[in-house]
């Protein structure tokens, strides 16, 4: 909300700037408002501010709608609903599909819980796209509550799945400050099967717990025979550069009630202050 002040403020010199004389000089790129000029904003020099915009509009947009706490959905985007599984590049995508109703079902259960309070703690947030991230803002739609999608930039054409609120539909140029975003008020990860972005999510996430970056909070993995074939999580251990204690940051899961009941059984841990092993 703006406050009031004795100062001309800038939406009103922004409009003022619309109108002025048709010029040599007016048309000059110097003399456009710094804060209206897109060349200006996006020169290499100005990336640090871009960073801070790209921080500060997220979080008081989510300030302003009193969003607390958020449950993550991590998953892949070409994961198919069980429905569409015929449209699946290959078999493995197409037995994937039930993953789809897992995480729906899994964010409509969540968010019914969130709204038996005030709806502002553990509301569902996701990548926006399609697949599993679809799946988690649909199911929250399916409860009647509201949900988020964090969007990125990419190089091919996408748009935000339909089911996001759109006021809580968000749009990132840097996958950093992306991620920031979906921690900074994380109370549970959960980790659907996907590919390089679900596992750069998933690996970073499970590192900054590892680290002590960042407090324990419950940590799943939905579909344990897929996880198990895409990595040897004990072989890290015997290797040694994990700890076995390592393994005991995440569970996994099959279904979306075994997901709430585990994170309604968490128990509480404060983020580790040394990493074993070490």
């Amino acid at each position: 909300m703006n406050k009031p002040h004795p100062l001309r403020d800038a939406h009103a010199d922004r409009t003022t700037a619309r109108t002025v004389p048709d010029t040599p000089q007016t048309r000059a790129s110097s003399y456009r408002l710094a804060f209206t000029d897109e060349d200006f904003m996006c020169r290499d020099e100005l990336r640090p501010v871009r960073l801070q915009l790209e921080l500060l509009k997220t979080e008081m947009a989510l300030d302003a709608h009193g969003i607390s706490s958020t449950i993550v959905l991590f998953g892949g985007a070409r994961i198919p609903e069980p429905s569409k599984q015929n449209t699946a590049r290959t078999a493995t995508l197409a037995g994937l599909s039930k993953f789809y109703d897992e995480a729906r079902e899994f964010a409509r259960l969540m968010t019914l819980k969130s709204l038996e309070s005030d709806g502002r703690e553990n509301v569902v947030v996701t990548g926006g796209g399609p697949g599993v991230m679809e799946a988690g803002n649909r199911g929250a739609a399916d409860a009647g509550g509201t949900s988020i999608g964090f969007n990125i930039v990419l190089p091919h054409e996408q748009a935000p799945n339909r089911y996001v609120t759109p006021e809580l539909c968000f749009n990132f140029h840097y996958f950093a400050i992306r991620k920031m975003h979906f921690l900074m008020r994380a109370r549970a990860i959960c980790i659907f099967p996907g590919g390089f972005g679900t596992m750069d999510e998933m690996f970073e996430s499970l590192t900054l717990i590892q680290t002590g970056r960042m407090q324990r909070v419950p940590f799943i993995l939905f579909g344990r025979s897929f996880w198990d074939k895409i990595l040897n999580w004990d072989a890290l251990a015997d290797a040694g550069t994990i700890s076995d204690e390592d393994l005991d940051l995440f569970r996994f899961v099959e279904t979306a009630q075994e997901a709430i009941d585990l994170i309604e059984n968490w128990e509480p841990a404060t983020a580790r202050d040394a990493i074993p092993g070490r």
